[in-house]
């Protein structure tokens, strides 16, 4: 994780929002221009402006998001404890951080199907900010489950759902991908079934690789075919 750096520090700001995204985007691929747009209007980062508006970057900004995206991806802390610590950083002091918040290794050098570190639902809200009405909305929509437990995979759905409630978007607005995403099981439990008849361990273990490989490429696609809509609509087609 890099260092935060204080704002006046590091190369004069020449980059654009798309050479960050080039340069952060094989580390954190869930990076998005509005992603880091948001992260400038919390006030956690502060690019300069040319005279026509357009963002540019320093180095030290781009490890002052790197730092952020490490933060939340490493230790699910909210936005606001994220700010203080920056604030500590560039004031030269070194503040503790929590025990990262991981999955807990296995043999097989876990995957999707590991068991995660679990949380309660105390501790669930207060490691992501959000709010009972939030995680209540998102249990309703399917989002999230009834559960008395929740792992790491529902700490990061949680934040993300705070981002997207932020601009309007509610648990309820996203039902359609409670559906959707059961759809994709379909298709992966479809190509699995060769695969998993096989009772022994290795076969159970290439089960489990195939599984989070067609997982990630569903993933792909279906960011892909977002972003594509995006570019239509942007240039009027």
């Amino acid at each position: 994780m890099g260092s935060a750096a204080s704002r006046s520090s590091g190369a004069l700001p020449k980059l654009s929002i798309g050479q960050v995204l080039q340069r952060l985007g094989a580390e954190h691929p869930e990076l998005t221009p509005s992603k880091i747009r948001f992260l400038e209007e919390q006030g956690l980062v502060h690019p300069a402006r040319t005279s026509s508006g357009y963002r540019k970057f320093s180095d030290a900004d781009v490890e002052r998001i790197r730092t952020i995206l490490a933060l939340q991806r490493d230790y699910y802390l909210p936005l606001k404890v994220i700010a203080e610590h920056l604030e500590s950083l560039d004031r030269g002091e070194r503040p503790e951080l929590p025990t990262p918040v991981a999955p807990r290794p296995k043999a097989n050098g876990g995957s999707i199907f590991s068991s995660e570190a679990e949380f309660s639902r105390e501790e669930l809200l207060r490691r992501s900010g959000a709010s009972r009405e939030l995680l209540e909305q998102a249990q309703a929509a399917s989002l999230l489950p009834r559960a008395t437990t929740f792992t790491a995979d529902d700490l990061n759905m949680l934040t993300a759902l705070i981002e997207l409630e932020r601009s309007g978007i509610g648990p309820r607005h996203l039902r359609p991908f409670r559906t959707s995403a059961q759809h994709e099981i379909g298709l992966i439990e479809q190509a699995l079934t060769g695969i998993s008849r096989k009772p022994d361990s290795t076969h159970r273990h290439r089960t489990e690789a195939k599984a989070e490989e067609l997982a990630d490429a569903l993933e792909r696609v279906r960011r892909g075919l977002v972003r594509q809509s995006l570019r239509d609509r942007h240039n009027g087609r």
